[in-house]
């Protein structure tokens, strides 16, 4: 069966580069510059990076040249630990990494992107085409509050990663990576992967595969939050807002007097969003002002789409979550360019898209509340309502 490979990336093919007896100063100025979004302005660390590039690229792409040997292997399994742990699952021949898709997770850092750009185009030299890069926006280890908040998103992005690829085994590679990712990834892990590589360090370099754990998420424990965890889900909150503060706080984030949904959060969402989203009956956010006529409710019924049910409420859910965090919420919608709710000409009939093809009708009422109408086709909605020439 194909494989999903997700290998967490630090700087090791860099620092491994490193003549520790001489270069000590630089293995200093790399830990102290790590979280460097961008490293134009020292000469010092640019002239390091260039040089231990230099080095890594010799060793690794000097061997693909001719047909590589054992000892060509072990260098290279020396000079990365992301490498490593690669070479291990497929017992040192990379042949049948082939046929598997591989994304490389690094930080949002200048060291991590020339690390995982190595690694990169190394195993493609290699034939491991289906090869890619992904940096979550703000990983990086400068702060906890940037990288609780960047593990955040890359929880939702390897979701839909792994649901685009459940036909695969998915195998988590943490040999590389700094620590802290290292340890949200192993807890992810146990969640996603099918499997998790670590090597066992030593002079056999013996690799450990630890299985998936029966580990499920209790939805009656979820239920009482899914209004909340809906909305956080697609949309910052300010920290004031009322409806979040019974929800677990381990759940929650807060930065900058913002809320957001921590990682543990996310993945407990994540886990029980399909089953609580695709239910025969909506979500009720009626105390968030949105509410539901028979007509939208009988629309959503014949919905038979788990995919279209869940884009439908998340984006009610953001609608929520708008007219909850601003004084004048219906203004806020208008303004707000993923809803763009605006006013079919001649009518008092508003609507917003969910999609290219679907869309909602709905009317303002007293209060700035918002009573969804009609959900379906550009035609299906313009029938219901009687529009004409919209």
């Amino acid at each position: 069966m194909p494989r999903l490979v997700i290998s967490t990336v630090g700087t090791s093919i860099l620092t491994n580069q490193i003549n520790m007896r001489s270069e000590s100063d630089w293995s200093d100025l790399l830990e102290e510059r790590a979280n460097d979004k961008d490293i134009d302005n020292n000469e010092d660390i640019l002239e390091a990076i260039e040089e231990l590039t230099g080095r890594a690229k010799k060793k690794l792409y000097s061997a693909p040249k001719r047909k590589i040997i054992n000892d060509d292997i072990d260098e290279i399994r020396r000079s990365s630990a992301e490498l490593n742990g690669i070479y291990g699952l497929y017992e040192r021949d990379l042949e049948p990494g082939k046929f598997d898709e591989h994304l490389l997770i690094t930080t949002d850092t200048k060291q991590g992107r020339i690390s995982a750009q190595l690694i990169k185009e190394f195993l493609e030299i290699q034939g491991l085409t289906k090869t890619k890069i992904y940096i979550p926006s703000e990983l990086s280890t400068a702060t906890t509050s940037y990288f609780t908040k960047g593990i955040a998103g890359l929880i939702t992005e390897l979701d839909r990663k792994i649901i685009e690829n459940q036909s695969k085994t998915i195998c988590f590679n943490l040999v590389g990576g700094f620590k802290a990712l290292q340890g949200y990834m192993n807890t992810i892990g146990m969640f996603y992967a099918d499997e998790i590589i670590y090597i066992f360090e030593g002079k056999n370099q013996e690799l450990i595969k630890i299985p998936r754990l029966p580990i499920k998420v209790d939805i009656t424990e979820v239920a009482p939050y899914e209004i909340q965890l809906a909305i956080l889900d697609v949309q910052i909150m300010p920290e004031a807002w009322e409806f979040a503060k019974n929800v677990p706080q381990d759940w929650i984030l807060k930065i900058d007097k913002q809320l957001f949904l921590s990682a543990w959060g996310q993945i407990i969402w994540n886990k029980c969003k399909q089953e609580i989203m695709t239910k025969e009956k909506l979500l009720n956010f009626s105390k968030l002002k949105v509410d539901y006529a028979d007509s939208f409710k009988d629309d959503y019924k014949k919905t038979k789409s788990p995919k279209d049910r869940i884009r439908l409420q998340e984006q009610i859910a953001s609608v929520a979550g708008i007219l909850a965090s601003h004084k004048d919420g219906i203004s806020a919608l208008r303004d707000d360019g993923g809803i763009k709710l605006r006013r079919y000409k001649e009518t008092d009939i508003d609507h917003f898209n969910i999609s290219d093809s679907l869309r909602v009708t709905c009317k303002v009422m007293d209060g700035g509340r918002l009573s969804l109408r009609y959900y379906g086709t550009h035609d299906h909605v313009h029938r219901s309502e009687g529009i004409k020439g919209n």
